[in-house]
């Protein structure tokens, strides 16, 4: 028996994985991961003080009791302890990935499949090297469908996440100019993205394409993947779909080969449309009937400030403030621009992860903003900072500095994107906002 398989046998016994000291359940396992700033190897014999069964380390320095079970490296042993889990799991895993929109098509997927199925979603965030396993180590036997969004910053790391989540269905969201500073440019997103296609090819899993992107479609075809379920507007597809509404909320009909059906969604941003319609595709493919993808639909409350309308005393602010990058914030300055309002404010914050590419970028988004019907603009961080003596609108060095302008100059009575990239915290304008 290897090592891994000594705590597989652990871990179906004590199935809970902690990795940090402050959120540690009786009877868990503890993996002692190292990071930049810490090394949890530190923490071991506090955490198995805390009621953890056992702590799985890589010093052996930490090992104070049989409790401790030493390994060459805790990470690679997390990873392969979910690669052990996932081979005895007999389910389908859909993995999910793309440049923007991951988060909100997973959580519209789960929310239609678990009409029907019990599903496991990633929680929140969890789709990197550490969030994936850990992700694969939470699917519990009554599990019935996965969803796994796995992200990505670099080229070969949709390949290492395919091979612990192992996905036998799979989604693209899109490709859009995210993380250009890891993956070297726009190619290079598109090189990384295509990692899970090729995993599927070479398992013979299914891909779900957007027929109405002909980056994905491009993708697909190179890849030569032998399974293939469209979704789109035009065309031939499994799922077709309509835009009808998107002001402020989205409204869409939909139809697979005859009858057509509608869905009023709580979700705000004609850009959400494309992921309804995956979460539809989805849906159906899995032989849900009508009424369970539309209340399933129906039932999605968006939260963690992606595409997210908030209503203050006096203003309506469209929360999108998780993460921005040059794709996703024209396509919510083209967004708000549709909108009906009497008075429009577009309050951006610097987008980060761009590299070389990022004064050039923030130069296209401040132009986009001249040419839109905007009653105020303001913009936020280093990078528009610096661009303050060439485009209309005001322009603050930091959060701070915006959010004292904000109290000096209240804005009543509008509608309000709020948006950048999670390194500016734009949270803390809300107050200043109400």
């Amino acid at each position: 028996m290897s090592q891994t398989q000594l705590i597989y046998q652990h871990f179906l016994y004590y199935p809970v994985i902690c990795t940090d000291t402050r959120s540690i359940s009786r009877d868990c396992l503890f993996f002692a991961l190292k990071g930049e700033n810490f090394d949890a190897n530190t923490f071991a014999e506090q955490a198995l003080n805390q009621g953890a069964a056992f702590a799985i380390i890589d010093n052996a320095a930490y090992r104070v009791n049989d409790r401790c079970i030493l390994v060459e490296d805790v990470l690679t042993e997390l990873q392969d302890l979910a690669r052990l889990h996932r081979s005895e799991l007999r389910i389908p895993v859909i993995g999910l990935t793309g440049s923007n929109g991951k988060t909100t098509t997973k959580e519209l997927i789960n929310a239609v499949l678990s009409e029907k199925y019990r599903t496991y979603a990633t929680k929140g965030n969890l789709n990197n090297h550490i969030g994936v396993p850990l992700s694969i180590l939470s699917i519990q036997d009554d599990t019935e469908i996965a969803v796994i969004e796995m992200g990505a910053n670099h080229q070969k790391e949709i390949e290492l996440l395919c091979s612990i989540a192992q996905p036998t269905h799979g989604l693209i969201t899109n490709i859009g100019m995210a993380h250009l500073d890891g993956f070297g440019g726009f190619e290079g997103v598109k090189k990384g993205k295509a990692e899970l296609f090729q995993y599927l090819k070479k398992e013979s899993g299914t891909a779900f394409i957007n027929r109405d992107n002909p980056y994905l479609i491009e993708m697909s075809t190179v890849t030569a993947l032998d399974h293939l379920v469209y979704y789109g507007t035009e065309g031939t597809n499994f799922i077709t779909g309509e835009l009808l509404e998107s002001d402020p909320l989205i409204a869409l009909n939909w139809k697979g080969r005859d009858e057509s059906f509608r869905v009023n969604t709580n979700l705000t941003g004609a850009y959400n449309f494309e992921n309804i319609l995956a979460a539809i595709c989805i849906g159906a493919f899995f032989n849900l009937n009508v009424d369970q993808i539309n209340k399933g639909l129906e039932g999605y409350m968006p939260k963690n400030n992606r595409s997210q309308l908030t209503k203050t005393a006096t203003n309506t602010i469209i929360c999108d403030f998780y993460n921005a990058n040059p794709s996703s914030m024209a396509a919510a300055l083209k967004n708000i621009a549709t909108l009906h309002a009497s008075n429009k404010v577009a309050i951006i914050g610097d987008m980060f992860e761009l590299g070389n590419e990022a004064e050039e970028q923030h130069k296209i988004i401040a132009a986009l903003t001249q040419d839109l019907k905007m009653d105020s603009l303001l913009f936020i961080g280093k990078q528009f900072y610096g661009l303050k003596d060439s485009y209309k609108g005001d322009f603050f060095a930091t959060p701070k500095e915006a959010e004292a302008w904000l109290q000096a100059h209240p804005i009543k009575d509008s509608l309000i994107l709020l948006k950048g990239s999670r390194g500016m915290a734009l949270e803390q304008l809300l107050p200043a906002l109400d």
